[in-house]
């Protein structure tokens, strides 16, 4: 009398119903997973994905104006310039054209050196004449061309200041005072030199 045998046991669940819970709830999860279950292989989790950093955007620079654009102060600036220079030249024309005229009317009667002095004597009231007055009318002489020169020298140094954008209306009122300081200098020596002259002037100027 033969046992009865029992079933064979498959050599792998069909269907599932061997798995353990772990391997039902991975399927479940992921069904594409079930070959790798049943090669064998361990589900291993998906790497994290790795997230790029990203770059840090440059901070957003002011445009910088055009070339054509003038900022409002840097008008102004030029603006004021422009009329403090236009000033400056009006100013060293009207103190050099002073100059001019007074050069123009004072070189007349130092070439005339005797007539200058019959003048200044009638002024102070004073009798008297000059004891050479050829040798006088060479110091008035020489006070006409320093007079003369020293304007030309005023007027091409204040043209040059000028030009270069520099400040010029100083240079006409030092020269002025200098060359004409110069001029009655060298009109003065003849009258304190002469012997007949000096004498009366001291008496009129200075009396006792």
């Amino acid at each position: 009398m033969s046992t009865p045998t029992e079933p064979e046991r498959p050599a792998r669940p069909q269907y599932g119903e061997y798995a353990t819970p772990e391997e039902q709830r991975a399927r479940i999860k992921q069904p594409d997973a079930s070959r790798a279950l049943e090669e064998g292989h361990a589900l291993t989790p998906a790497p994290p994905a790795v997230v790029a950093p990203v770059a840090k955007q440059p901070s957003a620079r002011r445009p910088a104006p055009a070339s054509g654009t003038v900022s409002l102060a840097h008008t102004d600036t030029s603006d004021q310039a422009v009329r403090r220079r236009n000033l400056d030249r009006v100013v060293t024309w009207m103190l050099l054209g002073y100059g001019l005229f007074t050069v123009v009317t004072q070189i007349p009667s130092y070439l005339d050196y005797a007539g200058f002095a019959s003048s200044f004597f009638s002024i102070l009231g004073v009798n008297v004449t000059l004891t050479d007055p050829a040798g006088a009318q060479v110091w008035g002489t020489a006070a006409a061309v320093v007079l003369g020169v020293g304007w030309l020298l005023t007027a091409v140094l204040s043209w040059l200041r000028m030009r270069s954008g520099h400040r010029g209306w100083w240079v006409p009122l030092i020269g002025g005072i200098v060359f004409t300081f110069a001029a009655a200098c060298l009109m003065i020596v003849p009258l304190m030199t002469d012997p007949a002259v000096w004498p009366a002037l001291e008496k009129a100027l200075l009396p006792a």
